[in-house]
C-alpha cells in the first residue's frame, strides 16, 4: 500500500492495527501506536505528533526525513529499524528505555527529550545535537560522539576511555558527567 500527502488523526491503530506500506509526507496527530506491529513499512517526510508509539514494533521499518513531535517513545528497538537512509529528529519526546545500539545516528537532533537509560552503545552519534535532552543513567560505551553537542544536555555520564568524543562541545556544568568515575570534586568556587 502507498499513501501519499495523508493526515491521519486520532487513529487508534492498537485497535484497528496498522497498514504496512509507504507512507511519504503523511502526517500523524494524536495516534495510538502502543505495541503496534508497524514493522517492513516505509517512512519518508512524515511527520509524527502528539502520538503514543511506546512498544511500538519497529523491525525493518524505514524512517528517513521523519519528524517525532510531543511524542511518547517509551522503549522503542531502532537498532531493528532499516538503516538505509536512517534520519529521524525528535522534539519534546519521552524516550525512556530506546535502544540505539549500533545505529548510526549521525546529525541526528534530539530536542528537549528524556532519553532515561536509553541505550548508545556502539551508536555512531558523530555531530548528533542533544540540546535540552535528559540522559539519565543513558549507556555511552564505544560510542562516537565526535563533534556532538550535549552543552545544554544534562545527567549524561560518558567515560572518555571509552568513547570517542573529540571535537564534542560540553558546558562547564556538564563536565561532572566526563569526570564522575575518577571521583573527584568539581567546584565552581571564584
Amino acid at each position: 500500500m502507498y499513501q501519499t500527502d495523508m493526515l491521519f488523526s486520532k487513529e487508534d491503530f492498537t485497535v484497528n492495527g496498522f497498514q504496512k506500506g509507504d507512507y511519504e509526507n503523511c502526517r500523524f496527530e494524536n495516534c495510538d501506536f502502543s505495541s503496534t506491529k508497524v514493522s517492513d513499512s516505509q517512512f519518508t517526510g512524515c511527520e509524527f505528533e502528539n502520538c503514543n508509539l511506546s512498544l511500538a514494533n519497529l523491525s525493518r521499518t524505514a524512517i528517513r526525513d521523519v519528524r517525532f513531535i510531543n511524542c511518547k517513545m517509551l522503549g522503542i528497538r531502532f537498532d531493528t529499524c532499516n538503516t538505509l537512509g536512517f534520519s529521524p529528529e525528535f522534539e519534546h519526546c519521552l524516550m525512556d528505555n530506546c535502544a540505539f545500539y549500533k545505529v548510526n545516528l549521525k546529525k541526528v537532533r534530539f530536542l528537549n527529550c528524556r532519553l532515561h537509560e536509553a541505550d548508545f552503545a556502539e551508536a555512531n552519534c558523530t555531530q548528533t545535537v542533544f540540546a535540552d535532552s535528559d540522559l539519565l543513567n543513558a549507556t555511552f560505551e564505544q560510542t562516537n560522539l565526535e563533534k556532538a553537542d550535549l552543552r545544554t544536555a544534562i545527567h549524561y555520564l560518558i567515560h572518555p576511555e571509552s568513547n570517542q568524543i573529540k571535537g564534542a562541545k560540553f558546558s562547564l556544568s556538564g563536565v561532572y558527567g566526563l569526570l564522575a568515575r575518577y571521583g573527584i570534586v568539581v567546584d565552581d568556587l571564584p
